[in-house]
């Protein structure tokens, strides 16, 4: 009877842990990953075709930073502001209100686009960097291929309405992780709360970030919001706290009020339930081995990459990371030689094995140092 009722109470616990994970936001696909680790820590339909909106313009800006980045552009180009660029500034749409001929550096242009979300200067730039929107979206869907993001495709570079502009929020929340790893600097222009243009011909234009968690005082720094009235409201947003980053990608919120909610609920139960441990840094985590016959009796190994695993808190316990080589490491060495691995085991299953690389060279000592550290071993066991 015992044994009936734990097995029922087992069900009903596992049911319930299901429905409300499945049930975490109201919207109508998200994600929620570890940006350290990309481990996906709460998913919810998120292979399913969103129509991006302004989130688009996440990629807008990546193709321009490439481009700054290789020194084919630069912040102080300008560009001759076109009739086709302007008509968005005049039509409904967020704009940062450029006019036809004025030349509008690509800074300009691009806090336009990140703080003020205005389409008109998409066009512009895009314009501006390729000759027509349509080569710029052909330059943004090379890019999107490039980083991975296979269910996407750009048709503009503003998220205007286009059937031929979609993507996933698994997508969305790939290309926020690109954007904040590569571009780190320019990452920043996405915190700030205000953009205020000294335009041509008229007074100096003040417009507040549409992020609404910049305002909310919990660490938020981006993204990007979204609107068009298919697909409602989305938001790819991201917070760091201490070392820590987590990205939440939402759409199908149907207010601005749960667009904001939603989103921090995402990310407060990414923080809250689970936790990131830097296992291993590239160049400055360092794991000391014993050598053989070595002018040197130690050597610090390093990985070549860096390494992050995203446990629920719960699990830590589990936990086990152990060097297998087989030591002590004979000599000579050289710099970058493998000589052991590190073994990542959760719940007694291997996860990660990483091998590890000599950080310097190390010669053998001559041979008659040789000979009395092997005599000594043989005598002595002593190495």
């Amino acid at each position: 009877m015992n044994k009936f009722i734990h097995t029922l109470l087992f069900i009903f616990f596992n049911f319930f842990s299901f429905a409300m994970a499945e049930n975490l936001v109201n919207a109508r696909t998200a994600i929620v990953i570890d940006y350290h680790s990309d481990k996906v820590l709460y998913e919810y339909e998120p292979d399913i075709q969103i129509y991006p909106a302004s989130m688009t313009k996440i990629m807008t800006t990546i193709v321009a930073f490439d481009l700054i980045k290789k020194n084919k552009l630069s912040l102080d180009d300008k560009f001759i502001i076109s009739e086709n660029a302007w008509r968005l500034s005049e039509s409904g749409y967020s704009s940062m209100f450029i006019m036809v001929n004025d030349e509008v550096s690509v800074e300009d242009l691009l806090k336009g686009i990140i703080i003020a979300s205005g389409n008109d200067a998409c066009v512009a730039l895009a314009e501006g960097i390729a000759g027509s929107e349509e080569i710029f979206a052909e330059m943004m869907n090379e890019k999107a291929g490039e980083i991975g993001m296979l269910s996407s495709n750009f048709s503009n570079s503003s998220g205007i309405n286009d059937p031929d502009n979609y993507s996933t929020v698994r997508d969305i929340a790939l290309m926020s992780k690109y954007l904040i790893a590569n571009y780190p600097k320019f990452y920043e222009w996405y915190a700030e709360k205000k953009f205020t243009w000294d335009r041509t011909g008229g007074d100096p234009i003040t417009q507040g970030n549409r992020n609404p968690l910049l305002y909310k005082k919990v660490g938020a720094d981006g993204i990007k919001t979204g609107y068009l009235a298919v697909e409602k409201y989305s938001l790819a947003s991201s917070i760091k706290k201490d070392t820590r980053r987590i990205i939440a990608v939402g759409s199908g919120f149907t207010t601005k009020n749960l667009r904001s909610s939603q989103s921090m609920k995402l990310l407060n139960w990414g923080f809250r339930n689970t936790n990131t441990y830097e296992i291993s840094k590239s160049g400055e985590t360092f794991f000391e081995l014993d050598t053989w016959l070595g002018k040197k009796n130690k050597i610090r190994a390093i990985t070549k990459d860096d390494y992050y695993i995203t446990l629920n808190k719960k699990d830590i316990r589990h936990l086990k990371v152990y060097l297998e080589y087989d030591g002590p490491v004979k000599a000579p060495i050289q710099k970058d030689q493998k000589i052991a691995n590190l073994i990542v085991s959760d719940k007694d299953q291997i996860v990660k094995t990483l091998p590890l690389y000599a950080s310097e060279k190390i010669a053998k000592v001559n041979f008659f140092k040789s000979l009395i550290t092997s005599v000594n071993y043989l005598i002595w066991g002593d190495v």
